[in-house]
């Protein structure tokens, strides 16, 4: 772990271009982007921006308590909003939210937590160090008693395929 490090991962290509030129202009910590090699889908454009989040979809208004907080990291924003979208059938209510820099965790995630009944974190990294974790850490640091549900790779050794078969087979 490299102190202070500051992760972008954007969702899609227009904010790959934003969030890097955000990298470029931090000169007190060092930073990283991730992004897939592999092609991303369509630009998939915020509703609104709570601190430094993008809300990507919304059942509940901004005061309302919901069901569901996804929090999509990078290019998981497509899956997250086909699964509230799912939900929404059902009559479950969720807010998808993209935290666009995945570390340091966005301060105006706890309070957007507290309204929710549940946390799902949707990730294509590590369930044990990724950012789920980091987001455990947070909402329990903030005093924020909310049930964090992981989803991400699990760890342990996988079949080397490409990208989007690694995830259809682990459930992403």
């Amino acid at each position: 772990v490299v102190p202070g490090l500051r992760i972008a991962a954007p969702r899609d290509a227009s904010e790959l271009r934003a969030q890097l030129r955000e990298a470029v202009a931090v000169d007190d910590a060092p930073t990283l982007v991730r992004f897939p090699k592999e092609t991303v889908g369509a630009d998939l454009p915020a509703l609104r921006r709570e601190g430094g989040l993008d809300v990507l979809a919304e059942d509940a208004g901004e005061a309302e308590e919901a069901d569901v907080l996804f929090v999509s990291v990078g290019v998981m924003a497509p899956v997250c909003l086909a699964a509230a979208a799912l939900l929404r059938e059902r009559g479950i209510r969720s807010t998808v939210v993209d935290p666009r820099w995945v570390k340091p965790v966005d301060p105006a995630l706890a309070p957007l937590a507290a309204r929710h009944r549940v946390v799902a974190v949707v990730e294509d990294n590590s369930r044990t160090s990724g950012v789920g974790a980091a987001v455990s850490v947070a909402l329990a640091d903030a005093e924020v008693d909310v049930p964090v549900r992981h989803f991400g790779i699990p760890e342990q050794f996988l079949p080397h395929a490409k990208r989007g078969e690694l995830l259809a087979d682990l459930g992403l």
